[in-house]
């Protein structure tokens, strides 16, 4: 937090500071309980001086709104290295470093805060979930993504920002098992759009067999398959993978593969 003593600064560095004090501020509490009040003490400078830099709290808000969207967006960048489970597994690492570090202010974020209503913040909003979007995309290789593929991004997207919201309110769950959870429930939209779209299909074709021995979704994989095995049809149901691990869904096998008539079906690739 800024204190001490007063000193003159440019217009575009009182600014700057004035939001980073902001930011910090909403990280610990609701903008709501911070009154300008305290965003100026804590600038070390006077309240009237505030409102020379923001017509009102409103227009500060929407500035920290600003830079903190701009963060979130950048924590979604990701270097395109490695099986894509591993990659969707460090950018929720870096989401939720983001949540933990910006709690309120992060519900906030989502949820509109005091600038509810506000065009800007909408937008601002809008232009997070985008970003994302556009990132997971790069990652897929969609140059011209289909409808059902976006939706499947759209969704996840905002199933992640749910997740996180609800995780806030309590931190039942270990913040490590709902990262990886999002990596599996990523994996999971793109199963059940594959069971319909033969496109989907190539899609998750493509993720699985990128997929390595000790990749998120290769493990995920394995543990499923014996909900996927045939049962005993003497003993009944006994969980008892007998197929070997070789359990496929939609086409996929769940080591990794792509049935060998799945691999030429029409539409198997973007």
């Amino acid at each position: 937090m800024t204190t001490g003593v007063r000193r003159r600064m440019g217009v575009e560095e009182r600014r700057r500071q004035l939001i980073g004090v902001a930011l910090e501020l909403f990280s610990q509490r609701s903008p709501d309980d911070v009154s300008i009040d305290e965003i100026a003490a804590s600038a070390g400078i006077s309240r009237p001086l505030v409102y020379h830099y923001f017509p009102g709290k409103l227009s500060l808000y929407e500035a920290a709104l600003r830079r903190a969207a701009e963060d979130l967006a950048e924590r979604f960048t990701e270097p395109r290295q490695g099986p894509l489970g591993a990659r969707l597994l460090r950018v929720m690492g870096r989401f939720f470093d983001f949540v933990e570090e910006h709690g309120p202010g992060f519900s906030a974020l989502m949820r509109g805060g005091p600038a509810a209503g506000s065009s800007a913040a909408s937008a601002l909003v809008e232009g997070v979930r985008e970003a994302a979007k556009v990132q997971i995309l790069s990652h897929l290789d969609a140059q011209d993504p289909p409808p059902r593929l976006e939706l499947v991004v759209r969704s996840w997207v905002s199933l992640a920002e749910s997740t996180a919201l609800i995780w806030l309110e309590d931190r039942a769950v270990p913040r490590a098992e709902l990262e990886l959870k999002l990596v599996g429930d990523f994996a999971a939209l793109v199963a059940v759009a594959a069971a319909q779209d033969p496109g989907m299909a190539g899609v998750l074709g493509r993720l699985l067999a990128e997929e390595h021995g000790t990749g998120p979704l290769h493990t995920l994989l394995g543990s499923l398959s014996a909900f996927t095995a045939p049962r005993d049809t003497e003993g009944g149901a006994d969980g008892v993978d007998r197929t070997g691990g070789e359990a496929a869904v939609g086409g996929v096998s769940a080591r990794g593969g792509v049935d060998a008539e799945d691999a030429t079906a029409e539409g198997a690739s973007l």
